[in-house]
């Protein structure tokens, strides 16, 4: 025991003798690179900031003289005078006459850009080394609880923050930064032809009605079973890959498509690629398994899988996944392929932290909220499906409403849009009439016919209800739907205003 306390205080001296990874020399002659030639930030690709400086002096300097270029004024020691003459940390180095020893050495502009990505990874190093530190007194502390997988899954989101280069915690923005990536979706919306701004759903309706998915934003696609939810993510998760792939192969200004990462809770891997696979060959799914194929679809099948080959969509069908596992493992395709859009099938059969498996209101709350974050941390937009409650089966209005939504805690809050999946011909189809024959009294026969035509007018037809939208309005959405092979379409139609309803 004596010889692990004394290992333990070796360890502890020898970790408090050892200084934070740093080069001030390097940050000294990069900055006197700066103030003899401002035109070497517009050289650099690293995106150096100031609080990558370790000398809070430095990260002073470095602010102002950005501040400077950025009003085309010049960044030089006579022009940073005024602004340090109070600064005492500047005065023990001998005052202001120490920004014109920056300049002194001139050496820095030989290598302006190494330097930079020195002081770069630098402060990366400096942000593992608080990762690390936080991991270990995170592991150490057992006071309150001791839950081993929540502390990997915060130890791995700080090591992606540290991969993406971002400091502890999260900077605020400026406005003029937020404006400047507000007229860029602007312009984008504007080059699309169809006011889309965002990643595409591949459905035209749809993205006249939404602008398209949103970095950050949740959406929540609900439905009663056999509405076609599944269909319909599949569908938006097929095509907004798709469209990557065609960018990455014509080129183009804007990349309206993104890889996507699918998780699927419900289906396995090999059940999602075969309903994906009849949608795209547009043969029905129960073909696809028993084999029953002509040849001219069996060719159409091999056409399909070749298209399919090379899709970046990646699907993740671990059963019982928790929020935070599902976290863990979209952080892992955001770093190794750089997915842009997340789709959930379902938000209801994820699983909670544990702590408020007693509540399911409360665990479920607890599973957006995670949602939401995971859609802010990675800036993708995140669909989620939702199970509706059974109260949408005992009214006689059969289109579903926000209050529907199956033990939703704070699904509707934590939403930033929220679509409701919609056919009236399913609902038709369940008050079907016995099929009258040659004996049929004629009010039978009437009836029959009158609910056929009724049918035929309603068959294939889909309503997307969206019932809440925050950065736009809410509607109708109009679909076409064809259930044998479980594809959604946009109808040419311009009248959205009765589609699919009585």
């Amino acid at each position: 025991m004596a010889e692990t306390d004394l290992l333990v205080r070796s360890e502890t001296s020898d970790a408090k003798a050892r200084t934070l990874p740093s080069n001030i020399e390097a940050e000294a002659a990069f900055l006197g690179a700066l103030l003899i030639d401002n035109r070497v930030l517009e050289e650099l690709r690293t995106p150096i900031r100031a609080e990558h400086f370790f000398e809070p002096l430095h990260q002073r300097i470095f602010d102002r003289i950005i501040k400077l270029v950025d009003r085309n004024a010049t960044a030089s020691p006579v022009t940073l005078k005024p602004y340090f003459e109070a600064d005492e940390a500047l005065a023990a180095l001998g005052g202001t006459s120490y920004l014109a020893q920056l300049t002194a050495d001139g050496h820095g502009l030989l290598a302006a850009s190494e330097l930079a990505a020195q002081i770069y990874d630098l402060a990366l190093l400096r942000e593992l080394v608080s990762v690390g530190r936080g991991l270990v007194e995170g592991a150490l502390d057992t006071s309150e609880d001791v839950a081993p997988m929540e502390k990997i899954a915060q130890a791995e989101a700080d090591l992606f923050r540290v991969a993406e280069g971002a400091t502890t915690g999260s900077d605020a923005s400026s406005f003029k930064d937020a404006a400047l990536t507000a007229i860029k979706l602007a312009e984008a919306a504007m080059n699309s032809g169809g006011g889309l701004s965002g990643k595409t759903t591949g459905l035209s309706s749809i993205d006249r009605k939404t602008a398209g998915l949103h970095d950050s934003d949740l959406i929540i696609l609900a439905g009663r079973p056999g509405m076609g939810k599944t269909s319909l993510a599949t569908n938006i998760a097929f095509n907004c890959a798709e469209e990557h792939l065609n960018w990455q192969r014509d080129g183009g200004e804007f990349n309206y498509g993104a890889p996507v990462a699918f998780f699927s809770l419900e289906m396995s891997a090999d059940q999602l690629a075969t309903r994906i696979l009849a949608e795209q060959a547009e043969i029905s799914s129960e073909s696809l398994r028993s084999g029953k194929l002509s040849r001219d679809e069996f060719q159409k099948l091999s056409y399909a899988s070749q298209r399919l080959a090379e899709l970046p969509l990646y699907i993740d069908d671990t059963p019982a996944l928790t929020i935070g596992g599902l976290r863990t493992r979209a952080r892992r395709l955001k770093r190794r392929h750089d997915i842009g859009l997340i789709v959930v099938d379902y938000l209801q059969l994820l699983q909670g932290s544990g702590r408020a498996n007693d509540n399911r209101v409360n665990e479920i709350s607890e599973i957006s909220r995670g949602l939401k974050t995971l859609a802010k941390e990675l800036a993708v937009p995140v669909i989620a499906l939702s199970q509706l409650s059974r109260a949408v089966e005992q009214r006689e209005d059969k289109r579903p409403m926000l209050s529907d939504l199956r033990e939703s805690g704070s699904i509707e809050q934590d939403a930033d849009m929220v679509w409701f999946i919609f056919r009236a011909d399913y609902y038709h189809l369940l008050i079907k009439p016995d099929t009258p024959d040659g004996s049929s009294a004629t009010d039978v026969v009437e009836k029959y016919r009158s609910w056929e035509e009724k049918y035929d007018e309603l068959r294939s037809k889909a309503t997307l209800i969206v019932a809440k939208q925050r950065h736009g309005s809410t509607g109708n959405v109009p679909l076409h739907f064809q259930s044998e092979i479980t594809k959604f379409t946009s109808p040419n139609v311009k009248d959205y205003s009765d589609w699919g309803y009585e």
